[in-house]
């Protein structure tokens, strides 16, 4: 009980002493230690500690530094975040100077300031202030000196020269390689596949930056070649990679000056290549890489399908080594012993020879077995298939009005086809009705007779 009655005394005493802080005087501080405890007399005379002091600053970054400093730390990007490749579009579009053209002094209200505008003492005379007509110019004047020097003009590109993707790089054509010595490179048109920022850790001089490009450069009628080139510039990187590859011509055969040679499988790392020779007309249905090389190449008409990988410079390699691989029609022939005997749908998939054995005689059907690939593309491609997406058959397939919409129209499905044929060998519409009934005949079409007169 003693310790609780000590406690809360001085919970009292603390009390009072925080109620009542002006009673430190010897007088009452004597009288409050006599009802409590004497020998704490000391510690409850002890002055009063000083006051918290806050301190606060009257100055900081806002007020020390101007508005366009500022303004640069929150739209710049700083040396670490560059070194990574933030903000590539940083200081590119220039912002309109507000102040342009604004004059100490001078304002809406034309007035002569002395020691501001004007000076003080012109010759003996003290300079007045005084009021000056006003300049109704004066804003249109400001808003046009404004506009002429704040104006952002994006850079404009050739449509021609724009390559895949706007003001990128990739696509775009870089001019034909320099010319060594009495060589020039006439007609040759070299092209951008992939251009990067890359880094490198050194010990002296840190991470260092260069630029990345790898391109193609072709004549468009066989010659082709490819390169890869690093420079701390982005001029020396074109010369050089363009030089180089040009340095690095290959000839790629083609059919009919047009086309591959064959099917063909082609993989380089993770990616596979499988590319299909296509008739006249088809165009180039590909990635837009292999497009571009075959541009440079002189193909016009070729599918490619990429699976795995596509990095570009896999994909490149990957097509130049299916290209350099291959076979003519009397290599095959040669290898085979056999004709090679090409279909084709517009000559109504009549046979053809291309090619015979010259090295040895032609084996008879008995000679080959019945377990060797007699398909060229399957030869060609040692037995790989490309994977082709299934097609699911339409949702109204299953309908019963589509059932009806097929009966119904039954006897027209190759209404269009029998007609050109009757035109052909006929001349006109015929039935087996037309001898009997010659008015029902029906009326030949201007453009009908007109095909019929050329024929």
């Amino acid at each position: 009980m003693a310790a609780g009655t000590r406690l809360a005394n001085l919970a009292v005493k603390f009390r009072l002493l925080s109620i009542s802080p002006c009673t430190y005087n010897g007088v009452r501080c004597a009288s409050l230690a006599a009802q409590r405890r004497p020998e704490t007399r000391e510690q409850v005379c002890q002055p009063a500690p000083p006051p918290l002091l806050h301190i606060t600053r009257t100055a900081s970054f806002f007020n020390k530094l101007p508005a366009e400093q500022l303004w640069k730390g929150v739209v710049s990007v700083s040396n670490a975040g560059k070194k990574k490749g933030r903000g590539k579009g940083v200081g590119k579009r220039v912002a309109k100077n507000l102040n342009k053209g604004q004059v100490i002094g001078i304002g809406s209200e034309n007035i002569v300031w002395p020691g501001l505008n004007a000076p003080v003492v012109r010759g003996r005379e003290l300079v007045q202030r005084h009021t000056l007509p006003k300049d109704e110019e004066r804003e249109a004047k400001l808003i046009k000196l404004r506009d002429s020097l704040g104006k952002f003009r994006r850079l404009k590109i050739d449509p021609l020269d724009r390559g895949w993707s706007g003001t990128k790089m990739g696509g775009r054509s870089v001019g034909p390689p320099d010319p060594i010595g009495e060589d020039t490179f006439e007609d040759f048109d070299t092209r951008v596949l992939e251009f990067k920022i890359v880094t490198c850790m050194t010990a002296v001089f840190g991470r260092k930056r260069r630029y990345s490009m790898f391109v193609v450069t072709g004549n468009g009628n066989g010659l082709a070649g490819f390169a890869l080139a690093k420079a701390s510039t982005v001029p020396a990187v074109m010369r050089k990679a363009k030089n180089l590859a040009a340095q690095k011509l290959l000839y790629i055969p083609r059919y009919n000056e047009h086309t591959v040679l064959h099917d063909f499988y082609s993989q380089f790392g993770a990616t596979k290549l499988f590319v299909s020779q296509k008739p006249e007309g088809y165009g180039l249905v590909c990635h837009r890489a292999i497009k571009t090389v075959c541009q440079a190449v002189g193909i016009k008409d070729l599918h490619a399908k990429v699976e795995g990988s596509t990095n570009v410079q896999n994909l490149i390699k990957a097509f130049f080594l299916g290209l350099l691989q291959q076979k003519s029609h009397q290599q095959l022939a040669d290898e085979k012993h056999l004709h090679l005997v090409e279909f084709r749908e517009e000559n109504l998939n009549f046979p053809q020879v291309v090619a015979s054995p010259e090295m040895a005689p032609v084996r008879t059907k008995e000679e080959i077995p019945k377990t060797e690939e007699l398909n060229v593309s399957r030869y060609v491609m040692d037995g790989r298939v490309r994977l082709v997406k299934k097609r699911y058959p339409p949702g109204y397939v299953q309908l019963p009005s589509y059932q009806y919409h097929l009966k119904k129209y039954a006897s027209y499905r190759n209404k269009s086809q029998v007609q050109i044929d009757m035109l052909v060998h006929e001349g006109e519409y015929r039935s087996f009705l037309t001898d009997q009934y010659p008015e029902c005949r029906p009326p030949m079409k201007k453009e009908n007779v007109r095909a019929l007169s050329d024929m």
